[in-house]
């Protein structure tokens, strides 16, 4: 479903990722972990075209590179860093965006119907539509971050690309959050891509991991194999180790 073949990108002073090649298959979803700096934001912003790439960037066997802009907005939605709200927008005002690659072309072209049908079902399915005509501005940040998967799950796309989208969201939220995620991949011709710091979120998400160091790709494939001694050296940290421990207390405080 998607295919990064040989990217290396940056930000003009020379390349942050180097040389980076996977395939996320239909029905995927990918967690990519590693410490801070190593490159892991710069590939999404890769991969979507943010930034110039050598390398290419397929889904669905259509090249990124090829696309224009509204064929790029079919192809791929996005679900940033949570942040705060810059406009007083609506709840559906905001979802309706996500239809824009959607739209005939023109400043002023209106919503369809169908347009409209797909962002009240999304709204309903993330438990939103109560709060449809409340502004985005006067949202909890929980509410804000599904108000975004909203929008992205009504852009249609076959993939989404998630940047640390669980950021500053409480537990339960994080919890919500993933498992949507997983219902939507599990549908025919979607997958996901995400960034993560937290391992057990990213381990209950994910089915394939991609590990990074300084900008390369050190481990890619499924979960159950993750190489646990690279992840140890990758954070400087027996990670398992520290998990089990983690674990323990839990164990002690439930018993």
């Amino acid at each position: 479903m998607l295919t990064v073949e040989n990217l290396s990108c940056g930000y003009g002073r020379g390349n942050v990722v180097e040389d980076v090649s996977f395939v996320l298959p239909e029905n995927g979803r990918l967690a990519v972990l590693g410490p801070n700096g190593c490159g892991k934001t710069t590939l999404l912003r890769g991969i979507t075209g943010y930034l110039p790439v050598t390398g290419s960037v397929t889904v669905d066997g259509a090249e990124l590179s090829k696309m224009t802009a509204r064929e790029r907005g079919r192809a791929m939605a996005e679900l940033p860093q949570m942040g705060a709200a810059g406009f007083a927008y609506s709840v559906l005002e905001t979802v309706l965006m996500g239809r824009y690659a959607h739209r005939r072309p023109g400043l002023f072209s209106a919503p369809s119907r169908e347009d409209r049908e797909i962002a009240e079902d999304c709204l309903r399915r993330l438990r939103l539509w109560e709060e449809r005509e409340k502004p985005v501005t006067e949202l909890s940040g929980g509410q804000l971050q599904r108000v975004l998967l909203a929008r992205a799950f009504a852009q249609t796309p076959k993939v989404i690309l998630l940047d640390e989208p669980t950021n500053h969201l409480d537990l339960r939220c994080q919890v919500e959050l993933v498992r949507e995620l997983r219902e939507w991949t599990a549908k025919p011709g979607h997958a996901a891509l995400g960034v993560f710091h937290d391992l057990d979120l990213a381990l209950d998400f994910a089915d394939w991991i991609l590990l990074m160091d300084a900008g390369r790709a050190v481990y890619f494939g499924r979960t159950e194999a993750l190489d646990t001694a690279a992840l140890s050296r990758v954070f400087g940290l027996d990670v398992p180790e520290y998990m089990r421990r983690s674990r323990a207390r839990w164990e002690k405080i439930g018993g």
